[in-house]
């Protein structure tokens, strides 16, 4: 990168750290930190969100799998259009959530519980968001050093420091810094602005990558080339994909249902000034991620062509031969054993694959299968190196998108898309790190405080907590290794959590038969056998593997866990393998759930003595204590429409007006039109593969962009108006000591 790179790069940092600093001044007490004092407006919240889920993790993780799985099954995530819809325009849970007032879900815990449950809850969150967080600052910092192409170490004072540790570093000293300037507060406002930064960045990028590759002649070619059961491209052929297939599908149709509240608590979740703006909060989030959606897609299609079109063939030898060698300098470290494999990838030649002349690629037989072929012959043979080559594999395939960018942007879009990573990058740490200690302080902490404490003590506790938890992040970043996709790694850890909670979470808000027993017995269940798979998972290759070598049980339990998956084949194929646990992520996420759920269920109606009081927990009735009617009117078959899509006596002609919008945009377009009709359409006559490459640049490219033209300027001037309206109710607040986010008995 060039100096105007890098002025492209500080200059917005520095305004954004500057807009924190602002925020300073309205932090009167502990409401404002923790929820920005619950005076926030629908638009600032859904452009914070955005910022929010342009994560850097989020992008590698999204460019790993549809490198290797291609687009296929992303038609088929239209069955979850309605779903999602539905759960977001009737407030599924986020709307009790709000209801309760509660500042974190530890107080909701409680007052639904037991304090001992909210202690014991909050620490396995606590200690489940920590361990799947803390890889979000190792990938940042890997992804800079690559993207950057930083050396390994550098030399400061006569020192020679490892650059990961010290942008891990940086990296966490900005996000600690947004935090303890305003909370809740400045991640809201500084948020905001990376969102509204963001979008006319995605543009450049979305335009930049439609004008540097052919759609038809270079993406679409690469897509269609693949042997059967594996197309990129066409959905009705993808039986063999292994990790990314139907089964994950039907994990995500369960999550979306059981998980909608396991994440919420304090910050942008209790920010809105009512139930009800939280709720349009979701309900635009309908039209927010149609930018983001798209320009990962571009990403993605971008990676896949460079590293396998004929005409890109140079530039994909430079890149996995950089790519390679930076790998290898890295994770081994006999000079010997590296420098064997850096001369075994040297000698590989370019490989120039011709469409419809050479045999298709495969997940197993593809263009990076010599790279990892030449690494694994020197490292396989030990459990050591076993494990060692898998680490290899993982890196290989997560910064393959930092080697591409980096030798295909030129100068200033180089600038702007490391800038765009930063604003990212600092949008998704700061929340993360802020959640955890929110939850830790609020949950663990606090329930133990016996004599009642100062709001300014409170808020230094909370500090100091996120400063501990950042240094946790700092150790786990070098420690922490991560050897599998990112999605499938953060799917097992976060389970130790979301194993258990959906029942807790969901039937606490809805049920008035959920009972504390119920609820230990859900969380317990979901803890110990994630726990357990999560030590599988991680030991399998170094310890798991050999010991059932050692035994003489590879056969036997091989044969087993063939012949328990042969009835759900090809989705779900269980077999040996000394590298790679049998059973994935998602597998053994499911069995976790569904264990889970039937304790809770069956153990809560067995201890159940008396229904619990819903109405005075959600403020309802003879409890209400906010200015807004909840009531629900009746449903007629005049209003049954607006009813099934969750509107309200509370929504005005606008509120309608964009319910509606967003229902025919989600609904009847993209769930009827680009999915259901399609998939009558070819029942009725299949689609020729040149076809699916029109869908796929129509639905994923064009519509998507048309909507996202529209919505930069709309959420742009509604997150400004927003901003201005926070600062101005802020100031005219009164803040009550006492909402602290105890329970007042």
């Amino acid at each position: 990168m060039g100096v105007l790179d890098y002025i492209i790069v500080i200059v917005p940092i520095i305004f954004v750290l500057l807009a924190a600093w602002y925020t300073k001044r309205y932090v009167k007490g502990v409401a404002d930190f923790l929820a920005a004092g619950r005076v926030a407006g629908r638009y600032i919240i859904s452009v914070a969100d955005l910022a929010n889920g342009l994560a850097i993790i989020s992008l590698v993780a999204y460019v790993e799998e549809h490198y290797r799985t291609g687009f296929s099954l992303a038609f088929w995530n239209n069955v979850l259009m309605p779903l999602g819809l539905f759960l977001g325009m009737t407030g599924y849970c986020t709307y009790r959530f709000r209801e309760t007032r509660a500042l974190s879900i530890g107080q909701f815990l409680e007052m639904r519980y037991s304090k001992n449950f909210r202690i014991f809850a909050a620490a396995l969150r606590s200690l489940t968001e920590v361990c799947s967080n803390m890889i979000m600052p190792a990938i940042a910092a890997r992804f800079f050093i690559y993207f950057l192409d930083l050396p390994h170490t550098v030399n400061i004072c006569g020192y020679q420091i490892s650059t990961f540790i010290l942008v891990v570093f940086i990296v966490l000293t900005l996000a600690i810094s947004i935090i303890w300037m305003g909370g809740t507060l400045a991640l809201l406002v500084t948020d905001s602005l990376q969102g509204m930064l963001c979008y006319p960045l995605l543009f450049c990028f979305v335009l930049f990558v439609l004008f540097k590759f052919s759609w038809s002649t270079e993406i679409v070619e690469v897509m269609k080339d693949r042997v059967p059961g594996e197309s990129f491209i066409n959905p009705y052929d993808l039986e063999n994909f292994r990790d990314f297939n139907l089964f994950s599908l039907c994990v995500a149709v369960f999550v979306s249902i059981f998980h909608r509240a396991s994440w919420l608590g304090a910050g942008n979740s209790s920010a809105a000034r009512s139930p009800h703006e939280q709720k349009m909060a979701g309900v635009l989030g309908g039209w927010r991620s149609a930018l983001t959606t798209m320009f990962y897609v571009l990403i993605a299609v971008c990676v896949l062509t460079v590293m396998n079109h004929k005409n890109y063939s140079k530039d994909a030898k430079i890149i996995r031969t950089e790519v390679s060698n930076r790998i290898a300098g890295e994770l081994i470290k006999d000079n010997a054993q590296r420098e064997r494999v850096v001369k075994k990838i040297a000698a590989l030649p370019e490989q120039k694959h011709r469409v419809g002349v050479d045999a298709p690629m495969s997940e197993k037989s593809n263009q990076d299968t010599p790279y990892l072929d030449a690494a694994k012959s020197e490292l396989q043979g030990t459990p050591e190196g076993n494990a060692k080559f898998q680490q290899f594999r993982t890196l290989f395939n997560q910064m393959m998108m930092a080697g591409t960018m980096r030798h295909l942007l030129p100068p200033v879009m180089l600038g702007l898309f490391c800038l765009l990573i930063v604003l990212a990058m600092i949008s998704t740490d700061d929340t993360r790190i802020f959640s955890s200690s929110i939850t830790i302080s609020q949950d663990v902490i606090l329930p133990l405080i016996k004599k009642p404490i100062t709001p300014e003590q409170h808020l230094l506790m909370i500090k100091l907590v996120s400063l501990g938890v950042g240094i946790i992040f700092l150790c786990g970043s070098f420690f922490m290794a991560q050897l599998d996709y990112i999605k499938l790694f953060v799917t097992v850890v976060c389970s130790m959590w979301m194993g258990g909670c959906g029942p807790v979470m969901v039937f606490g808000l809805y049920s008035r038969f959920g009972t504390a027993a119920g609820a230990w017995a859900s969380l317990v269940s979901g803890m110990l056998l994630s726990f357990s798979s999560i030590l599988v998972q991680r030991n399998w290759a170094d310890h798991v593997y050999p010991f059932l070598e050692k035994m003489g049980w590879v056969d036997g339990v091989g044969n087993f866990l063939a012949t328990v998956s042969k009835p759900l084949n090809p989705y779900i194929v269980w077999e040996m393998d000394p590298v790679k646990c049998p059973i994935n992520s998602f597998e053994f996420y499911f069995m976790t759930m569904v264990a889970s759920l039937i304790l809770y269920v069956v153990i809560s109606y067995c201890t159940c003595k008396e229904p619990f009081n819903l109405d005075k927990m959600l403020h309802r009735g003879a409890y209400r204590v906010e200015g807004i009617s909840l009531d629900k009117p009746k449903i007629t078959w005049k209003s049954i429409w607006s009813q099934l899509i969750g509107i309200t006596q509370e929504y005005s002609k606008g509120d309608r007006l964009i319910a509606w919008g967003v229902f025919f945009y989600c609904f009847v377009y993209g769930f009827g039109g680009t999915f259901l009709a399609v998939v009558i359409w070819n029942a009725i006559a299949p689609w020729k593969i040149e076809w699916w490459g029109n869908y796929f640049l129509v639905v994923f490219l064009i519509v998507p962009g048309i909507i996202s033209l529209i919505t930069t300027f709309w959420f742009g001037i509604g997150s400004l108006l927003d901003m201005r309206r926070l600062f101005r109710d802020l100031n005219a607040r009164r803040e009550n000591p006492q909402d602290n986010g105890q329970v007042q008995k």
